[in-house]
């Protein structure tokens, strides 16, 4: 699913996603295509689902965001993303 689509289906929620189609370039995640595990209202709800799933599958890549965010370019330093072979 494209973000566009997220943003349509989620309005103003909390989303916490797999980055199923993504690509590192100059210091950024950019994620072309997501799928969508869960959604809240609250962020603190969003986070400990996303803890949750990450500590889970360690090796997925796992995100949450907000649907008001304009694109999915994500800085890696800032998330501590580790691309795993």
């Amino acid at each position: 699913m494209r973000w566009e689509e997220v943003q349509e289906k989620f309005p103003e929620e909390w989303v916490v996603f797999e980055a199923v189609e993504a690509y590192s370039q100059d210091g950024f995640r950019c994620i072309n295509s997501v799928n969508v595990i869960d959604c809240y209202e609250d962020s603190l709800d969003a986070m400990q689902r996303y803890k949750q799933l990450h500590r889970d599958q360690p090796r997925k890549e796992i995100y949450f965001l907000h649907t008001s965010r304009p694109d999915l370019k994500i800085e890696e330093k800032w998330v501590g993303f580790q691309r795993w072979r």
